[in-house]
């Protein structure tokens, strides 16, 4: 169930405010369409009354003659009227309702009965309870006129009232309210429509402005392990989003001054260090001992070496290099070319165009490190380009030992090695994968080094297709 549900914060936002929307909306037609109904049996049970009264008084005012035949005419098959010299049997329907009270009440205001001459009347209520027993109640209005148990208690469905005349007689009639017709309309239905398509249209509108700085705010944040120098974000929005804005673009800044003070201070030890180690290589020619004399000038050129690759490496993470499409197949190409040129054993399995969005010259860099070291440590490399609709694979394989298990995520740690000689023949400074990796994830991708079953080390470079 639950993968059918939106996951970003905007679906879920929009699903809970349209349901509640959807379900007050049914709730509300509901209740309209129940109170209309109800509202056309109060005027019909009034207008039902009346007529009764009017009738009533007709009967009672004619000559005694003349009495079967105004009834038999007033007759119907929706109003019956009967006259009868003895008190008629209402049925098995209630006379103490408060529908059935009210009508008697009115007859006897309307026709000025006294004491001795009291309505029988008894009203059906409609069947089925409605929310547990509770039925919907219309608000009384001026053309009740003192009818108000209509209003109060709801229509009826069945009406039976008989009247004794001012001779001995009854008169009886029996009546059906008419139906109030279909609740839904095709007027009511193209409203609701209506009204359905606006609510959604604002609600989505509303949302979308709610839910469009937290978006903005998760683009920037990884616009930044990308970009140190992206632009700050706009203060806009709610006062939270105005807050959490100036806090990120705050942090973006703390992090590029870290970063930059970070590579002045590499910068400056690398010349400090380099003044002393010029003096050491100096000395060192001096040295008549000829062994000696070689194992201290390579030491001395080691260390250079390695403050070298360190501020280098600082640099690379502060290196601004914009990102733009670039043919992968061509710049992979081009570096096995200069390597096979050199006499290493590099190939690359033909492959036809693919564009990347990348920073060329930092990606060039990488991929020749994951080269060198193919050639390095596993005689051999090769290079092959996986395609799938969202990422590109570039797979690097050598036919070296490998690396153990544990040292696979470790090796990509600056200055780890898996062995702990520091000889430059052997391990060089430990930066290599270390920096291939941070130009990787710089271009939102990300570097795997996996042992081949066959035998041999495996490095796997994931890009996005998209633009970072």
């Amino acid at each position: 169930m639950n993968r059918f549900l939106p996951k970003s914060l905007f679906g879920q936002t929009l699903l809970v405010l349209l349901a509640g929307l959807l379900i007050s909306h049914a709730i509300g037609s509901w209740i309209y369409a129940a109170d209309r109904e109800q509202a056309v049996r109060a005027v019909g049970g009034f207008a039902a009354a009346q007529r009764i009264a009017n009738l009533t008084r007709l009967v009672q005012e004619a000559p005694q003659e003349w009495r079967e035949r105004i009834v038999a005419t007033l007759s119907d098959q929706t109003f019956r009227v009967s006259l009868s010299s003895e008190p008629p049997s209402i049925g098995s329907l209630n006379d103490d309702t408060p529908v059935a009270q009210a009508i008697r009440e009115f007859l006897i205001d309307q026709l000025s009965l006294g004491s001795a001459r009291q309505p029988r009347v008894s009203a059906s209520l409609p069947d089925g309870p409605v929310f547990g027993g509770w039925r919907p109640m219309m608000g009384r209005g001026p053309m009740m006129h003192g009818f108000g148990a209509f209003g109060m208690f709801g229509g009826f469905r069945n009406l039976q009232v008989a009247v004794p005349l001012s001779d001995g007689q009854w008169l009886s009639f029996m009546t059906a309210l008419p139906e109030s017709g279909p609740s839904f309309s095709r007027q009511f239905l193209l409203s609701m429509g209506i009204m359905a398509i606006i609510i959604l249209a604002v609600s989505v509108w509303v949302v979308r402005r709610v839910t469009a700085p937290l978006a903005s705010l998760s683009a920037a944040a990884e616009r930044l392990g990308g970009d140190l120098n992206a632009p700050p974000m706009p203060e806009s929005g709610s006062i939270e989003t105005r807050q959490a804005s100036r806090a990120f673009n705050t942090m973006q800044a703390s992090l590029r001054t870290l970063i930059e003070n970070r590579t002045r201070m590499l910068a400056a030890i690398s010349h400090d260090l380099r003044t002393p180690l010029t003096l050491l290589r100096l000395r060192a020619e001096n040295i008549d001992n000829a062994p000696e004399r070689e194992k201290m000038l390579a030491t001395i050129a080691e260390m250079d070496s390695m403050i070298a690759a360190t501020l280098q490496f600082a640099r690379d993470e502060s290196a601004i290099e914009a990102q733009r499409p670039t043919d992968l197949a061509a710049l992979l190409q081009s570096i096995v070319d200069d390597m096979a040129d050199a006499g290493l054993p590099v190939k690359m399995k033909p492959v036809e165009s693919v564009v990347v969005y990348c920073r060329p010259s930092a990606l060039k860099r990488a991929i020749r490190n994951l080269l060198d070291n193919a050639v390095k440590y596993g005689k051999t490399a090769s290079v092959a380009i996986m395609t799938t609709p969202k990422v590109i694979e570039i797979i690097i394989d050598d036919e070296g030992p490998g690396i153990p298990e544990q040292e696979l995520t470790r090796v990509l740690q600056p200055f780890y090695r898996v062995e702990g000689s520091r000889s430059r023949e052997t391990g060089g400074t430990g930066l290599g994968l270390a920096i291939t990796q941070s130009i990787v994830q710089t271009d939102g991708g990300e570097l795997t080094l996996t042992n081949r079953p066959e035998g041999g080390l495996r490095a796997k470079v994931v890009l996005p297709r998209g633009m970072n």
